[in-house]
């Protein structure tokens, strides 16, 4: 299933910055980044479990946020691209 995978980290002080940093790490192992904070992950139930989980226990609850998206199977009639940085199909090998 596709899972959209928002953040907000306040990076006002070093351990801010630090977050900001792992939380990106984290979802650029288990996906795409298609924004600055926001990343396409097809992953099955157990592995969003487990990537939620390392989210959740990275942030601040007090002064960060995250938000999950999930899209579901059936994701590629729920995804409209307009602009710049052209549309691809995460669940497809990326070849660079």
């Amino acid at each position: 299933m596709l899972i959209l995978i928002t953040y907000d980290v306040n990076t006002e002080t070093p351990e801010g910055k630090r977050r900001l940093r792992q939380v990106a790490k984290v979802c650029q192992n288990y996906g795409q980044r298609v924004q600055n904070s926001v990343f396409e992950c097809v992953l099955d139930a157990a592995l969003f479990r487990i990537v939620k989980d390392k989210l959740i226990k990275l942030i601040n609850s007090e002064t960060d946020s995250l938000r999950f998206y999930s899209l579901g199977n059936n994701y590629k009639n729920k995804v409209e691209h307009v602009g710049a940085k052209p549309s691809f199909d995460v669940s497809e090998p990326l070849i660079v």
